[in-house]
């Protein structure tokens, strides 16, 4: 064992293992005491925080001299693309084989990637959207012919009344999910022009959602819902507002209790804006050295990077607010595949509404749903890119970044090709589930008087 800045390396594998089980019975233990205050006089007191080499994996669960070749052609991909930081996860018929970051987190500390890094995922986070909209289905809150806006929707907000195209009545839950509500980005992306909006709407900035979609609603569709599709960000952010009225709660809370803690999932939250709004172990983001700078969304007048102040992360909302770690994805992931290998979290007859073409609204949340089986979403904004991929032979796996590539959209096929050469280096995978080496628990608090290692 070796001590490495916050890091501690543990050269065997079963004695992590071992270690960690006993600090997940120890918290067990700490639980239940808080269910007898009479005994908290001889409870271990609980102080501070966890630290992540206690509770989540790092680097070192996944050396051997089998990933030798599949580590050079991702360190050969991040140099082509001058990718500052990554963060990959694999996982083989249910069980996560493979969970490494790759670079720098943060290339001013010198501090390396670990798979316990949070990235932005941006549209990533409409997966987690429509999987949240679905579990309100099978609770019985929501139909997905509800309708969204008028008297008998589903926000009857006055706010939301008087809209220039009485069409906008017409909008339903599974429109929305669909991309099929009528909305184009034909004359832009309402989600991305927070100055222009605050202008006119006579607004301090930064607009929050619900301005956004009043903006919207100014305007006239550009079809009948229903009767075509464009991808539409709006969209998904109107499907956020849905799950706070139907749930009772906020978005992020909602999807929280409903889908992440159930998978163990404590490392995902919604993005900030700015390098103060930073979360503890977030990475930094890096932009090309010509990128163009953009007004800060505060109406400061500065001109800022689109990674810290020219976008607004937070307003986006249920169309690509969140931050996540690789593993945390790569949970999600296995939770709505459709495989027996480990439990969903939604119904059979959910998963084919999302994922089957011949239905109309297909592909919901992915990004793309093909015959054979194989499902993918993918995120970028400026300063990051991700992609998640269901394979129909059993494999999945998750890939993070923290830079942008001059490529933009194309950067995705590239890293397609990237996990083949992966996968055709690496004939076997270990039996070993490394979900077994992390405790589900949030980053939170630290156990005084126990070695945690």
């Amino acid at each position: 064992m070796k001590r490495n800045g916050f890091y501690f390396y543990i050269a065997k594998n079963d004695l992590l293992l071992a270690r960690s089980r006993k600090i997940l019975l120890v918290s067990l233990m700490l639980f239940l005491v808080s269910l007898n205050p009479g005994a908290q006089e001889n409870c271990v007191l609980v102080t501070d925080k966890l630290v992540p080499h206690n509770v989540r994996l790092v680097n070192t669960n996944s050396s051997g001299n089998e990933y030798v070749g599949l580590e050079k052609t991702i360190n050969s991909f991040l140099h082509k693309w001058s990718i500052v930081g990554a963060s990959v996860a694999i996982a083989k018929d249910g069980k996560l084989v493979y969970a490494k970051g790759f670079g720098y987190a943060d290339t001013a500390s010198k501090v390396e990637t670990q798979p316990f890094n949070q990235f932005r995922i941006a549209s990533i986070s409409k997966l987690v959207t429509a999987v949240a909209i679905m579990k309100l289905k099978e609770e019985g809150k929501l139909s997905l012919d509800d309708k969204v806006f008028g008297p008998d929707g589903i926000l009857n907000d006055p706010y939301f009344d008087e809209p220039k195209d009485k069409r906008v009545y017409e909008i339903t839950v599974a429109h929305l999910l669909g991309h099929e509500a009528g909305w184009s980005q034909r004359y832009g992306d309402q989600m991305f022009m927070p100055t222009l909006i605050a202008d006119k709407m006579g607004v301090k900035p930064p607009v929050d959602t619900k301005t956004i979609i009043r903006f919207a609603l100014d305007k006239r569709l550009q079809y009948k819902p229903g009767s075509g599709r464009a991808y539409s960000n709006l969209g998904y952010s109107v499907l956020g507002l849905i799950i706070e009225k139907v749930s009772g709660m906020s978005y992020d809370k909602y999807c929280k209790k409903a889908i992440f803690e159930p998978l163990g999932i404590y490392d995902m939250t919604i993005a900030g804006n700015l390098p103060s709004d930073k979360a503890l172990f977030e990475v930094t983001y890096y932009e090309p050295s010509d990128v163009v700078l953009k007004p800060s969304i505060y109406g400061t007048g500065e001109m800022v990077t689109p990674s810290y102040g020219g976008n607004d992360i937070k307003s986006l909302g249920g169309a690509g607010a969140w931050l996540a770690t690789a593993p945390d994805l790569m949970r999600l992931m296995l939770a709505v595949d459709g495989f027996n290998t480990r439990p969903d979290i939604l119904s059979d007859e959910s998963i084919r509404f999302m994922t089957d073409n011949n239905n109309g609204f297909a592909p919901v949340g992915w990004k793309a749903t093909i015959i054979d089986g194989t499902w993918w979403r993918t995120g970028s904004f400026p300063g990051s890119a991700g992609m998640m991929k269901r394979q129909s032979d059993g494999l999945s796996w998750v890939v993070l970044f923290n830079s942008s590539a001059w490529n933009g959209p194309e950067i995705y096929s590239y890293i397609n090709n990237m996990m083949y050469r992966v996968f055709s280096q690496t004939k076997t995978w270990s039996d070993i589930d490394l979900f077994n080496y992390s405790i589900p628990v949030p980053l939170k608090t630290t156990l005084a008087g126990y070695s945690v290692i």
